[in-house]
């Protein structure tokens, strides 16, 4: 398989947004989510006969600025990619 980076993010609309900083606040406060989370990512695809997804890090979700340099990566790929610096074949770019 390929990389496929997720994004855990809280609603700063959420009543627990503020206590909920980093990803050891989100462990902390809310035992089991980011464990639910990975389950539910790993055996999703399962009911289209695909395989069980596996996970880099030891399993474990990286912090906050860790994450915003993937995106950060990932954004200016997409730039990339937009320009036409980029393949593209077999992509629809729109």
């Amino acid at each position: 398989g390929e990389l496929d980076w997720k994004i855990i993010a809280v609603d700063t609309a959420d009543p627990l947004a503020a206590g909920l900083q980093t990803i050891a606040d989100v462990e902390a406060k809310l035992p089991g989510v980011v464990s639910g989370i990975r389950e539910w990512f790993r055996w999703y695809k399962t009911p289209d006969g695909k395989p069980l997804n596996s996970f880099g890090f030891d399993e474990q979700a990286v912090g906050k600025a860790e994450a915003l340099e993937v995106v950060e990566e990932t954004h200016q790929a997409w730039k990339r990619l937009r320009r036409g610096d980029s393949e593209t074949t077999g992509l629809w770019i729109g």
